[in-house]
């Protein structure tokens, strides 16, 4: 699928803050219609580049005190399989396998005290993961990749941004 202006526009938008901002909103400031910005998410959902809508979450003051970054060793034969088996792991909220490297598998995991991270800990042990270091994290930062759009979507209205 061809990444248009137009489809820049919208992925730009959408990560800005896909839940709060509408169709129409979307249309006003790429310059085409709301069933247009409609159809285009749409297309991009099916064609599998929108692959999801995940809220940002801040677990300390949803009572997860602990949010922690476990840096794995899989062989790297085995990676896709293990990285795959630890979101299985109770308290776990995001795998990433990493290409190359000692640590070729990171694994975020969230509790509520130094038990349930353990557990975690040793859960991954189980599955055949090395956790070679862990370490709390504190902030996350997330923006939006600039290539979708900055260029293309005009600033908000008066009535938008209220």
């Amino acid at each position: 699928m061809k990444i248009d202006g137009v489809n820049k526009g919208i992925l730009f938008l959408l990560q800005q803050n896909a839940r709060r901002i509408t169709t129409r909103e979307m249309a006003a400031r790429v310059g085409v219609s709301a069933s247009t910005v409609q159809n285009r998410i749409e297309k991009m959902e099916n064609e599998g580049i929108i692959r999801s809508y995940a809220p940002q979450i801040d677990y300390e003051k949803a009572g997860l005190q602990l949010h922690m970054l476990f840096l794995c060793h899989a062989p790297n034969a085995d990676r896709e399989t293990l990285a795959e088996n630890a979101r299985g792991v109770n308290g776990v909220v995001m795998v990433r396998e990493v290409l190359t490297g000692q640590e070729n598998v990171h694994v975020e995991a969230v509790g509520t005290d130094t038990d349930d991270i353990a557990r975690v800990n040793d859960e991954l042990s189980e599955l055949g993961l090395t956790v070679v270091n862990s370490k709390v994290l504190t902030n996350s930062h997330v923006q939006p990749f600039d290539h979708f759009g900055t260029h293309i979507v005009d600033e908000p209205t008066d009535d938008e941004s209220a």
